[in-house]
């Protein structure tokens, strides 16, 4: 890949560009010979990584490695211009850095290519013209190459847009392998979002993925489809400006940073909104075949299959954390057994679009605009159809604040007070107890999965919230009483844990 950079600030942007690629373990190669620009992309890939366009970025040259422990990654940046034998790397501590982070080096031909077999290989030089630096990278991995294809197309789409020329910043993403950054250009701002089509994962037991079996969005049609429903029905929703669909690219409207929740608390009114919002949109009639540049999306059932098998991410991940021995099989066939008992009822309940992840992350607080337009939505392509109490248990038991027990009544009765305006026959107490259901399967899923995050993906920031979710699966059970599914949950209920985070 061969990219012609017409001036500083170009090559500048491209190190943001590239540093929104890297993940632990990467090694950037540099050479190129001086006055090239070696400093400039190196001092503006880091820079970006801090999130501060003013970090002091000295030259290793004469101390050999700098390190940064920076927030997203650490980085190791490595000079070999003065090294005398390539087994220096060894007392650089090489290793060590790549472990946990990422190594920028410059000169690495004065080394040994031996140490990073894998690295991507970045070679500058001047261009035809003044000022101009041409940069070439070459992949030594198949890793690095599927990512070099990505930032071809991200930088394909800029240029389409008109945007190659904005200051980039990082946002901080959600648990999926999408990304996000923001562009800043002459005082408008957009978001651009990098949705990849998901890659091969294991098969379980039924033949199927964990992704298919759960109906969780393949590629980004998904998120046009259904964004394009939700803008007719007249919910807000980000705007598309521009798009490379088959790549998963867009560029969406900037909805800003602020969410439903402040100074990490809920925040009543906004809630309230929220409520209203989802009773709105559980009291519109959906089409179950959605369409999106050519493409259609079918908005698949949220039935047992879908239920269960989330829900067993608790049984796989979270028990033998927490016992330190896996379950049983007879144990396993007696959870799914009490699942249904708990779930069939449920899921007889009549049908309506569900959101499946709504909570204050995905709900985005708008305070220019008036009514409901006060709230954004995002993040909702892995959509279904199922029971609407799934969408009022995923607010009412935020997994990412703390909600007051008496707030969370508040909203339950006020989505059953809209409830019953917009349908003839509306069972409360049923719908209570489906709400009750769905947030144990809900947050028995969410313990499986932020204890995944952390064994698995190395994410550990997600542990910090599982005393918050063991408080919501005590209070479920307080709800539901003497169940049979209670005595796989005794080693939450006999705890005596009081904390709902660690914050």
């Amino acid at each position: 890949m061969k990219v012609l950079l017409e001036d500083q600030r170009a090559t500048e942007l491209f190190a943001a560009d590239l540093a929104e690629l890297l993940k632990e373990g990467d090694v950037l190669a540099l050479s190129g010979d001086l006055g090239t620009g070696k400093s400039t992309l190196s001092r503006a890939l880091l820079r970006h990584l801090a999130a501060d366009p003013h970090l002091e970025v000295p030259s290793p040259t004469f101390t050999l490695v700098q390190t940064y422990d920076l927030t997203r990654m650490p980085v190791a940046h490595f000079d070999l211009y003065r090294i005398e034998e390539p087994e220096e790397l060894e007392e650089l501590g090489l290793d060590e850095y790549l472990e946990t982070g990422v190594a920028l080096i410059e000169w690495p031909e004065m080394g040994d290519p031996s140490y990073w077999p894998e690295a991507l290989d970045l070679k500058l030089i001047e261009g035809a013209e003044p000022d101009t630096r041409e940069i070439t990278l070459t992949a030594n991995s198949e890793s690095w190459q599927n990512r070099l294809d990505r930032l071809a197309a991200r930088r394909a789409l800029l240029k389409d847009a008109g945007w190659i020329d904005a200051e980039r910043e990082h946002v901080q993403g959600d648990a999926s392998m999408r990304t996000y950054f923001r562009l800043h250009k002459e005082g408008e701002t957009v978001v651009f979002m990098d949705s990849p089509p998901t890659g091969s994962e294991p098969l379980l037991p039924s033949g199927k993925t964990y992704g298919e079996t759960v109906h969780r969005a393949k590629d980004v049609t998904a998120f046009f489809a259904i964004g394009n429903a939700l803008a007719e029905q007249g919910f807000r929703v980000p705007k598309r400006l521009a798009a490379d669909p088959e790549n998963g690219l867009a560029l969406l409207e900037d909805f800003g940073d602020q969410i439903i929740t402040e100074n990490g608390e809920a925040v009543k009114e906004r809630y309230e909104l929220a409520i209203d919002d989802i009773a709105r949109l559980h009291s519109c009639d959906w089409n179950t075949e959605l369409h999106a540049d050519g493409k259609t999306h079918q908005l698949k059932p949220c039935d047992f299959e879908v239920l269960i098998t989330e829900a067993d991410l608790y049984l796989q991940w979270y028990l033998p954390y927490a016992n330190g021995i896996p379950a049983t099989e007879q144990e396993s066939k007696d959870y799914v057994e009490a699942w249904k008992e708990l779930l069939e009822p449920v899921l007889q309940s009549e049908p309506t679009m569900l959101l499946r992840d709504y909570h204050s992350p995905n709900i985005m607080w708008l305070p220019e605009e008036a009514g409901l337009n006060k709230l954004g939505l995002i993040d909702y392509q892995d959509a279904m159809v199922g029971p609407a109490a799934y969408d009022v248990a995923s607010l009412v038991y935020d997994a990412r604040v703390d909600m007051p027990e008496d707030l969370q009544e508040h909203l339950l009765q006020r989505y059953c007070d809209l409830a019953r305006k917009n349908k003839p026959i509306f069972d409360e107490m049923a719908f209570r107890n489906a709400v009750a259901v769905l947030a144990l399967q809900r947050n028995a899923k969410i313990l499986g999965a932020f204890v995944r995050l952390d064994k698995q993906l190395g994410k550990p920031k997600y542990m910090e919230m599982l005393p918050r979710i063991r408080n919501y699966v005590r209070q479920c059970f307080a709800q539901l009483g003497e169940v049979s599914l209670k005595p796989m949950f005794n080693v939450i209920l006999s705890s005596n844990e009081t904390r709902q985070s660690d914050s």
